[in-house]
């Protein structure tokens, strides 16, 4: 009986190759518009696999493929170009996807119950053609020092009586994290599409393309490919909710803060997004921005030093090469610039056009609206991958969901911050000013309409 029984139960997850091909099939099923075959959508569609190719090739170089490297620069230089070119498009027609919503919903979900699938399932069960030898060559990228916090957590936890084997609990743990990640980020795509698009389904066919592109599956942490880690997805599940709260500058100047306090690179958005907020709550955002990562570092670093994850001068586990390895790379840096390039005087260039970037972000367009911000962001968190010398090109997830608004989103030119006054923090100020005018009425000497004439002597 039980061996009746166990044939229902018997799945097998399918490869890398495997899951490139059908999520490709099935895009296209879903978002190919078949009565406009030269539109912009078509073909965003076939470039979002884009990076696939060069993930392969790591796949079978256990994380060390000299040309995978090259194709995922290569791919995101298009990427970065099509951001670019995103500000040009002004006419954006509604192309609705050829699901319903409520088959979305339903495809979505069964997408996302797949991806647990894979977080649940150990290494040690995957397909033959992907050999536990790559997965044991594969790079340890440097750590940032929340990634220290997270193992330090986790190696307390496995010190806990328990018969949970070790590296099962490790694994569950960082696995059950990104896919907390990848729930905040398919929720907030949907929000946003329903909120600032006005169209529901785009949201949802935003969050459906997410959870069906194969990058989610890949650079799960301990997968064959061995360079994805939970805290890749981390800030962009803190960024995408500044996103859709960018009518309140206060809460998107605390969601970047977070973000910006956990790991380096969402600080390099905030000239942009302070340039979006010009004379439009910028003060409020500034301020926002700079508490919430100050706070952030204060008590990630306070608890780094009391489990003794930093040594006792808290600014030393803060060093630079520690968050920009392209200054200084480690013997284990892996990457396009790995062996003789890897000297930083290859990739000085290329690191000073990208401060142009940022800097000619913070100037132009002007005004700037959500679709600007949107595609400019993904930009700047594009161009990281070209200085970036440790693994430069797979870090997909910092930047995926922004790419997928770019694709669905409609026309936004009016889609802009509130003007002084009309946001909720000027209301409750002109109604305390009105509050406070009618108390000094109250308590004001009341003054006789006519001065009485002094009596003649």
């Amino acid at each position: 009986m039980m061996a009746n029984g166990s044939i229902f139960f018997d799945l097998n997850l399918p490869n890398a190759t495997t899951w490139f091909y059908f999520s490709a099939l099935l895009a296209v099923a879903l978002f190919f518009k078949f009565t406009r075959l030269l539109s912009i959508r078509n073909w965003d569609v076939f470039t979002l696999f884009l990076l696939m190719p060069g993930l392969l090739l790591l796949v079978e170089g256990g994380g060390t493929h000299y040309w995978g490297y090259l194709w995922l620069l290569i791919a995101s230089g298009y990427y970065l170009f099509r951001c670019l070119f995103d500000l040009t498009l002004v006419r954006r027609p509604a192309l609705a996807p050829n699901l319903n919503l409520a088959g979305l919903i339903w495809l979505a979900g069964a997408l996302f119950v797949s991806l647990i699938a894979v977080a649940v399932r150990h290494p040690d069960e995957q397909p033959a053609n992907e050999s536990s030898d790559r997965r044991e060559t594969a790079p340890v990228p440097i750590d940032p020092p929340m990634r220290r916090l997270g193992e330090k957590v986790i190696r307390d936890l496995q010190q806990t009586p328990s018969d949970v084997d070790d590296s099962s609990l490790q694994i569950w743990i960082e696995r059950g994290l990104t896919v907390l990640c990848h729930l905040s980020i398919v929720v907030a795509l949907v929000l946003i599409g329903w909120r600032h698009f006005e169209d529901l389904h785009a949201g949802m066919a935003a969050a459906t393309f997410y959870l069906l592109l194969p990058y989610t599956y890949l650079l799960m942490p301990k997968t064959a490919l061995g360079v994805g880690r939970w805290d890749h997805a981390w800030p962009m599940a803190l960024m995408i909710w500044m996103v859709f709260l960018y009518r309140r500058p206060t809460l998107a100047g605390i969601f970047l803060g977070l973000a910006t306090g956990t790991v380096f690179f969402p600080a390099l958005a905030f000239p942009l997004w302070l340039s979006f907020y010009r004379r439009r709550g910028a003060l409020r955002f500034g301020l926002a921005f700079a508490l919430s990562t100050g706070l952030c570092l204060v008590i990630l670093g306070g608890i780094l030093w009391i489990n003794g994850v930093l040594p006792p001068t808290l600014l030393s586990g803060w060093k630079p090469s520690a968050w920009l390895p392209w200054l200084q790379p480690d013997a284990d840096t892996r990457g396009l610039w790995q062996g003789t390039p890897s000297h930083w005087a290859y990739r000085i260039p290329i690191f000073l056009a990208y401060v142009v970037l940022i800097g000619t972000t913070a100037f132009w367009p002007t005004p700037k609206n959500l679709g600007h911000v949107l595609a400019l962001t993904a930009a700047v968190l594009i161009g990281i991958q070209f200085w970036y010398s440790d693994q430069g090109g797979v870090y997909i997830l910092w930047y995926l969901p922004l790419l997928l608004l770019l694709v669905f989103r409609p026309n936004l030119s009016a889609c802009q911050p509130q003007p002084p006054g009309d946001d909720w923090l000027g209301r409750w100020s002109h109604k305390l000013a009105r509050l406070g005018l009618r108390c000094l009425r109250l308590f004001h000497p009341v003054r006789p309409r006519h001065p009485v004439s002094r009596a003649l002597s």
